[in-house]
């Protein structure tokens, strides 16, 4: 969309979004994925890997995984010291779809975290036997992972996400704008952050609050895919 003339680029203000177990947004599609993770040690498996699409909310869980876990971020990769760090503390890998990883480096993780009683956490877009592997016996234990998933948002978890977020920039908003937006946005998270940002950008630009024809226009540049009256 091209910039109005009035409007002003503003100063880029950091925000941190609260990521706390305090904070995690609670719904149906979470539920497995929050078990898993509130039940660490007694985990059914010593590797768990969470699959979801993009902003459903994985970081958020590893992240709170890795603080109570004590765990370390690895990438296995050739040459990488990955199944040594697994040897003496659980392990975190993250995007594992996306960040890509050595099919014998990832088997040593594995095989270290079961050797020495340690645990591994993966996340990914993808279930992993989507996953590019072509070592049978990497393959083979990725059949004996617990794998927990996280489906697509509904209304109501969206609509929490959308106050998470707003108030993460210190934006608090109407439940009514709320549920309009929730109402014509894309079922995703990864929307859900895109329409806050632009609504936190466009706000600022223009020296306004946030309205119904602000979101209107947000929504209509991002497609609007749900259209509704």
């Amino acid at each position: 969309m091209t910039r109005r003339p009035f409007e002003q680029l503003p100063l880029t203000f950091g925000h941190d979004p609260a990521t706390g177990r305090e904070d995690l947004l609670v719904s149906d599609r979470l539920s497995a994925a929050i078990a898993i993770v509130d039940h660490w040690p007694d985990w059914p498996s010593p590797v768990v890997i969470i699959a979801g699409p993009v902003g459903s909310g994985k970081s958020h869980l590893a992240s709170i995984w890795r603080e109570k876990a004590g765990a370390e971020a690895i990438h296995p990769v050739a040459g990488s010291d990955a199944a040594d760090i697994a040897a003496s503390k659980s392990v975190l890998f993250e995007d594992a779809d996306r960040q890509g990883f050595d099919d014998t480096a990832l088997f040593h993780v594995i095989n270290s975290v079961r050797q020495h009683g340690t645990a591994l956490l993966m996340t990914s877009r993808l279930w992993p036997m989507s996953w590019p592997v072509t070592l049978p016996d990497l393959r083979s234990r990725l059949k004996a992972a617990t794998v927990v998933e996280i489906g697509e948002p509904d209304d109501e978890l969206l609509t929490q996400v959308l106050v998470k977020l707003f108030a993460d920039r210190q934006l608090f908003v109407d439940e009514r704008l709320v549920g309009y937006i929730v109402a014509r946005m894309e079922r995703s998270l990864e929307a859900a952050q895109t329409i806050v940002e632009r609504l936190d950008h466009l706000a600022l630009a223009r020296g306004t609050r946030l309205t119904r024809s602000l979101a209107a226009e947000v929504l209509a540049e991002l497609g609007n895919p749900r259209q509704s009256d």
